[in-house]
């Protein structure tokens, strides 16, 4: 492979065909770049402008995102998933604040010790803002890669990722390399895309060699599938009456695992062990509804949901229902927390079955 040639055939395309007008790419700078880069992690463009926009208007320079408070950052980032990254933005943008005045930094090796960016982030960072000289390797890229040249095994084993690394990095080239990382990416989501590819479109078409051998779906090689778990729980929706209106309440999840520092509902084995907690609470005279049953899947397991609206006139004094880490949350003018999206639905539900009511 001629790795200049196969460089200016990409850049071309995208100076014809590639996308030059998303939110990220108007008064293009390192923020908007590092927000936009660790948004499209794992989340497609279209999903992510939205998200973008509004989180732009609410944080516009790397301060303020420091000093926000990280439950107004999730609040922003409900409904995107992968919370980590969220997490991983505050905690970056403070330390970019306390460390380097609040300018985002401009060195390779700055950007990998901040949390949450890794080595094709940090480049892309660099080479579509500054044209910089890194290479990118995210799943556009590596798509594109492993079919052109058939490369076999899956991108996830260290092997084949130094192998495409090695390779990105060899057709990487010195001049123009924002233009070319970012019709590689734009390649990856537009040409040669998972389903249908439009061969018949791409630059590089010529000399792919899955295309020769009719094998373009073949890759990337999948990784070997394993049999999902699948777990179950009910949630505990507790709801009481407030001033002519309810009010439902959630609990804050630990800082760290699933759904972290996302505010979600009590869960429980069994029904019977919901039902022993409201007896330890104190907790009588309430009406219990069993909400339909969901499916939310993650990246590693299935989980079952159960939802059981239990709901009285008021609580009064109950003990252990005011900790610091429970909030009443009020449907009708909703606070700006962040919500797991399981909660999210579980709160929607409620809602509708209310105004029927």
């Amino acid at each position: 492979m001629n790795q200049n040639d196969f460089s200016q055939r990409i850049i071309q395309w995208q100076r014809e065909y590639g996308r030059k007008t998303l939110p990220w790419q108007q008064d293009k700078n390192l923020y908007k770049t590092w927000i936009s880069e660790v948004m499209l992690q794992q989340t497609q463009v279209a999903t992510v402008i939205p998200y973008f926009i509004k989180f732009m208007r609410s944080f516009p320079t790397i301060t303020y995102l420091a000093n926000a408070p990280l439950d107004e950052v999730l609040h922003h980032w409900t409904g995107l998933g992968y919370y980590a990254r969220a997490r991983n933005l505050h905690k970056a943008a403070q330390f970019i604040r306390d460390h380097f005045q609040g300018e985002f930094p401009q060195e390779f090796q700055q950007l990998l010790d901040l949390p949450g960016i890794g080595r094709s982030t940090a480049g892309a960072i660099l080479s579509l803002t500054l044209s910089k000289n890194f290479a990118i390797l995210d799943g556009n890229v590596k798509r594109v890669l492993t079919r052109h040249q058939a490369i076999e095994g899956w991108t996830g084993e260290k092997q084949i990722e130094n192998k495409l690394w090695a390779l990105a990095e060899k057709v990487t080239p010195e001049k123009n390399t924002d233009i070319f990382n970012q019709a590689m990416m734009d390649m990856g989501a537009m040409l040669c895309t998972r389903s249908n590819p439009k061969c018949g479109e791409c630059p590089i078409s010529n000399d792919c060699l899955a295309l020769k051998q009719n094998t373009v779906k073949m890759y990337p090689t999948p990784k070997a599938k394993k049999k999902i778990p699948v777990k179950h729980a009910f949630m505990l929706i507790l709801s009481q009456k407030m001033q002519n209106r309810r009010i439902i309440q959630l609990k804050q999840r630990p800082p760290v695992g699933i759904w972290g520092g996302l505010w979600c509902f009590s869960e429980f084995e069994s029904l019977e062990l919901c039902q022993q907690t409201l007896d330890t609470d104190g907790i009588e005279n309430y009406q219990q509804t069993l909400l339909p049953m969901f499916r939310h899947t993650f990246s590693h397991f299935h989980f079952d949901i159960s939802p059981v609206l239990i709901e009285v006139e008021h609580f009064g004094n109950v003990q252990g229902v005011e900790e610091s880490n429970t909030l009443w949350y009020d449907l009708q003018h909703p606070q700006k927390i962040g919500l797991a999206a399981a909660t999210k639905k579980i709160l929607s539900t409620v809602d509708k079955i209310k105004n029927k009511g």
